[in-house]
C-alpha cells in the first residue's frame, strides 16, 4: 500500500472518530441541559400550584374578616 493512501485512510479514520465522539459529547451536554430545564419547570409548576392555594386561602380569610366586620356593626 502506498504511503499516501495509508495517510489518507488514517486521516479519514481520525476525522470520523473525532466527529463521532464530538456528536456524543454534544448529545450528552444537550441531555444534561434538558434535564436541568425540566427540574426548573417542575419547581415553577409547584410554585404556581402553591400560589393558587394561597390565593384561595387568602380569599377565604378575607371573606371571614368581612363577615366578622359585618357582625360587629
Amino acid at each position: 500500500m502506498e504511503p499516501e493512501i495509508a495517510v489518507a485512510l488514517l486521516a479519514l479514520l481520525g476525522t470520523l472518530g473525532g466527529s463521532f465522539f464530538g456528536v456524543l459529547a454534544s448529545n450528552k451536554l444537550t441531555n444534561f441541559r434538558i434535564e436541568e430545564l425540566e427540574k426548573k419547570v417542575e419547581k415553577h409548576n409547584n410554585l404556581v400550584e402553591r400560589m393558587a392555594l394561597v390565593e384561595a386561602s387568602a380569599k377565604s380569610a378575607h371573606k371571614r374578616l368581612d363577615e366578622l366586620h359585618e357582625e360587629k356593626e
